[in-house]
């Protein structure tokens, strides 16, 4: 028998088909062992993307203008809190709500991977060392957290664990190390709180190595800004790590989230974060010439707009801004009188050389604070001042004023008559 075919059958059967087969797709994001390949499987149409981006502007906060600023026209940013900060000096050169207290999301793994360095670096750890994955540190594979995606029960170095922690932001790695070094999360924050007290972090608890969510947990620009410096300053062995673009462990590369790494080649390092409490957040480093910023942006809309307003801060920063020398390092600054020494005075001078960052085009003052009746034995290098500059009548830095000589300590006799000078007045 003939049957007759209709010409819609091919058409019917290849929908049929496509709804039953699982298409790559699909099968790639069922697959996927978390957030970072689940996203790699599907390419978000233009539409989606155009929504995503109106409903992140729409959730932008207003624009929040400098309220320190040493040059003029500092940018206003659409974030709770944003810092511009010199990393030779410290200083802070604009910022608005710098000091409050905000959750810093994954900014808090600057600390953690800042106690790895340093165990490092005191021998305490090895980076050959190998960490176990206990069950609490595991990642199972949710969109929910940042993961490494290391293995249950499985061992990392400790270098591929700190690579983990600062490429990836891998929770994971987080919990691994931390229990690894204190035997526990609240352990470690410990660790975290008391490196924190000691650097000046004056609004900053940690109670975990991950930044995931706690009412307790929380830092502030300014806080943050010191640790950048310090990773920074103590970290050249392991500060490049901070300028990676990707990293790759267990089967599963994944990119560096400071989208600066791949637009600004001056930029290297520090730091991205995001929770739903904090919003996006970030902790950026330049270096061009002689001059490196440090940047903070927390609690801002979209990742688009941490690193937008990073690029302005940046900008800005480098364009308003230069390099002064307002005391050769050879120079005698000042002569302090000492009591009861060998010699009546000594020379004073800088502890180091002293290099600032100044307003373009604005001159530098300096005037000088001795300590308050030196007296003797003086050590060679021994603080006895400081140098204050201002630039348009605003503080842009100190630095120590050292003893440039030793001043040894008078007979007996020479003091009492040195007393009687005293007491008359000469």
């Amino acid at each position: 028998m003939h049957i007759k075919t209709s010409p819609l059958l091919p058409l019917i059967l290849a929908i049929a088909a496509g709804a039953l087969a699982p298409s790559s797709v699909a099968f790639a994001a069922k697959n996927a062992t978390g957030k970072h390949a689940a996203s790699k499987a599907a390419v978000p149409k233009k539409a989606a993307s155009g929504k995503k981006s109106a409903a992140a502007a729409a959730n932008a906060l207003p624009p929040l203008a400098a309220q320190v600023a040493l040059a003029d026209n500092a940018p206003a940013l659409p974030a709770k809190a944003w810092l511009l900060m010199d990393y030779d000096s410290g200083q802070v050169l604009a910022a608005a709500n710098a000091d409050e207290a905000l959750p810093p999301a994954s900014l808090t793994k600057m600390m953690t991977s800042y106690i790895v360095e340093q165990a490092l670096r005191s021998g305490k750890l090895k980076t050959t060392d190998l960490v176990s994955v206990s069950e609490n540190a595991w990642c199972r594979g949710t969109s929910a957290e940042s993961c490494m995606y290391l293995p249950l029960n499985s061992q990392a170095t400790v270098i591929d664990l700190l690579r983990g922690i600062i490429v990836q932001s891998g929770n994971d790695a987080s919990k691994a190390i931390a229990e690894h070094m204190a035997g526990s999360e609240a352990g470690f924050a410990k660790l975290m709180n008391a490196e924190a007290q000691r650097l000046g972090m004056t609004k900053t608890t940690f109670v975990n190595p991950t930044g995931l969510p706690d009412p307790g947990h929380k830092s502030s620009a300014t806080d943050l800004a010191i640790l950048a410096r310090a990773i920074i300053k103590d970290g050249s062995e392991y500060y490049p790590i901070y300028a990676e673009r990707e990293f790759k462990y267990n089967g599963i590369k994944q990119g560096n989230r400071n989208a600066l790494l791949y637009t600004d080649p001056t930029v290297d390092g520090l730091k991205t974060g995001h929770t739903a409490e904090a919003g996006y957040c970030l902790v950026t480093s330049a270096k061009r010439n002689d001059m490196r910023l440090i940047t903070v942006i927390l609690n801002t809309h979209s990742p688009q707009a941490r690193a937008d307003q990073s690029r302005e801060l940046l900008g800005w920063g480098y364009s308003q801004f230069e390099k002064a020398t307002p005391i050769q390092p050879s120079a005698v600054v000042t002569t302090a009188k000492v009591s009861f020494g060998k010699a009546d005075t000594v020379a004073a001078v800088l502890g180091a050389p002293w290099l600032l960052t100044v307003p373009r085009g604005q001159q530098v003052q300096t005037t000088v604070e001795l300590k308050p009746g030196l007296e003797a034995p003086i050590a060679k290098g021994a603080v006895i001042g400081k140098v204050i500059a201002t630039s348009n009548g605003k503080p842009v830095g100190e630095t120590p004023l050292v003893a440039q000589a030793e001043v040894e300590r008078s007979g007996w006799l020479l003091r009492a008559w040195q007393h009687l000078l005293k007491l008359f007045g000469k």
